[in-house]
């Protein structure tokens, strides 16, 4: 049975304080000099949160930024607009717990010719208690894990990332939002892959931390497939550090009434966490680079596991097969 490296939501976040403290090597590397001008930058789960505070500094920094969301559309997209003071912000509707919407944000994206130069996939969420989607798959899968599979292989599939490099002097950059939480989480459990099972609190924060492992793992195999010969696409993941996020909503009101406290004293405000983020999107430091992971400011290895090649082909084609048992349209690159 698979498990993360947490079951329990206040360890978890009590788990932070380490984070909060520790240097950050990097920190001086990203400086006003690092600007998006000329560049398009879509960030999913941008309507809220860490992703809210990763649209407002790249507007900021001149990027053009597609907003995908589910909800506060437009408020959020006016108030990034406000704090950046830069017109060139956009809200598009995405849900990523109904895989129809995926399909109509890349076709969109494809039919107003827009190709991003970077591609934040940041939206994800923490329940505490399982949720059946629409598709029968339950939701804290499908958001956090395999609509970021079906959204990524769509753009390439669909040439809004383009595949090949063109000898520009800005690769395209897609960076994988993620937690340093899924450090030990167990290998991946494929008699469970997928599957529709209730789950509690405990479980909840478990799968969080799990999930993000298998997320890393595909992550890595992605860059694998297009980047065979030489870097087309740098695929990158990110930890930002504990963030003070409302990401916890949905739990029980006692729960969430205690990790609000917590978040509240020792979590970094959405706006900073934005910043090492923006720095792996933008920097020239990851111009030509793939397969690196950056815990906040600081340069770190994932769980060995995410590297494994064997479990990387696997994790591949149980997605594949996942994804094809409620899509038949479903259609893997390479």
């Amino acid at each position: 049975m698979s498990h993360g490296r947490f079951d329990n939501p206040v360890v978890a976040a009590l788990a932070g304080i380490k984070d909060f403290f520790s240097k950050q090597e990097l920190a001086e590397r990203l400086t006003g000099t690092d600007r998006f001008d000329g560049k398009t930058c879509i960030i999913t789960g941008a309507n809220s949160g860490l992703g809210f505070g990763i649209a407002v500094e790249m507007a900021r920094r001149g990027a053009h930024v597609i907003m995908a969301g589910r909800s506060r559309i437009p408020e959020a997209g006016e108030e990034v607009k406000k704090l950046s003071g830069s017109d060139h912000v956009e809200m598009r509707y995405v849900d990523l717990s109904r895989i129809n919407t995926i399909y109509d944000f890349v076709e969109g994206l494809k039919r107003d010719k827009i190709k991003p130069d970077v591609t934040i996939l940041n939206a994800g969420v923490a329940l505490p208690g399982a949720r059946k989607t629409e598709s029968g798959i339950e939701e804290m899968f499908l958001v956090n894990y395999l609509s970021n599979v079906i959204l990524t292989q769509l753009m390439i599939n669909r040439g809004v990332i383009p595949a090949k490099y063109n000898g520009s002097s800005f690769r395209p950059r897609i960076v994988f939002i993620s937690s340093d939480s899924h450090q030990g989480s167990s290998a991946i459990d494929y008699d469970e892959f997928g599957v529709y099972e209730q789950y509690g609190v405990s479980k909840g924060i478990s799968n969080y931390s799990y999930f993000k492992l298998v997320l890393n793992t595909y992550a890595v195999e992605l860059s694998r497939r297009i980047n065979k010969d030489k870097v087309n696409v740098g695929v990158n993941v990110i930890c930002p550090g504990p963030v003070h996020t409302e990401i916890i909503k949905n739990a029980p009101r006692l729960l969430y009434l205690t990790l609000k406290s917590i978040f509240r004293i020792i979590f970094r405000s959405p706006a900073k966490a934005a910043l090492p983020v923006v720095y792996m999107s933008v920097s020239p430091d990851y111009e030509g680079k793939t397969e690196e992971y950056l815990h906040m400011f600081r340069h770190k290895k994932m769980d060995p596991k995410c590297y494994d090649r064997e479990e990387g082909k696997k994790l591949w084609d149980e997605s594949f097969k996942l994804w094809k048992s409620v899509d038949p349209k479903a259609k893997m690159i390479g």
